[in-house]
């Protein structure tokens, strides 16, 4: 098999393993499980941690939290450990995707939010834990979601650049990106100070 051939094959396998796991609705599954029916059928119709919140099931919203952010760091590990270490951030960028994007679900997925802290975790913890910190400082100020995940996200690339190998900040700013578009209703809201705030009454 030539180099080039390989290289091919690899970024492939990258891809489609990412992609895969990062596809695994967690948030439909639990809920699903718990006979609550279809989270899509609730509140934003998001899959994601936020929306699970939304059923009044705790538990449930810190399960899919969990799982969506450990099926991320999963997905980085198992392409560290099968291909090597210069594949996570493609590994990264494709678990986010598949979230965001599941064949399973018609490609309606979540935003993205709690696979891509899983996978800043497991591109180097130091990134992943300042970017959570900057998430729950961001929410504690303002009660909104989306306002600490889109700060946290934000900040990520700039973080990468300090601290992960030459050019492997482009993962995180791809997936802040994505986060981003996939925020831009919310983006919206923030403007215009319609952003639902968790603990008030709309």
């Amino acid at each position: 098999m030539s180099p080039l051939w390989q290289g091919e094959a690899t970024s492939f396998a990258t891809a489609a393993i990412a992609y895969l796991l990062g596809s695994i609705p967690f948030g439909l599954i639990l809920t699903r499980l718990a006979g609550l029916g279809d989270i899509r059928q609730v509140g934003s119709g998001n899959i994601g941690a936020t929306n699970v919140l939304r059923t009044g099931r705790r538990g449930l919203a810190a399960g899919t939290l969990i799982l969506d952010a450990a099926k991320g760091a999963l997905a980085v590990q198992i392409v560290d450990l099968a291909f090597g270490p210069v594949w996570m951030p493609l590994a990264a960028i494709f678990a986010v995707v598949g979230h965001c994007f599941p064949v399973w679900l018609r490609f309606r997925g979540g935003k993205g939010v709690a696979t891509g802290l899983g996978v800043l975790l497991a591109l180097d913890w130091r990134i992943g834990l300042a970017a959570c910190a900057v998430w729950l400082a961001v929410f504690a100020l303002t009660r909104i979601s989306s306002a600490g995940a889109l700060s946290a996200f934000a900040a990520s690339p700039i973080l990468a650049a300090l601290f992960l190998p030459h050019l492997w900040f482009i993962a995180p700013l791809a997936i802040a990106a994505l986060i981003f578009w996939r925020h831009r209703a919310n983006i919206a809201r923030l403007g215009a100070g319609t952003e639902p705030r968790f603990g008030r009454k709309p």
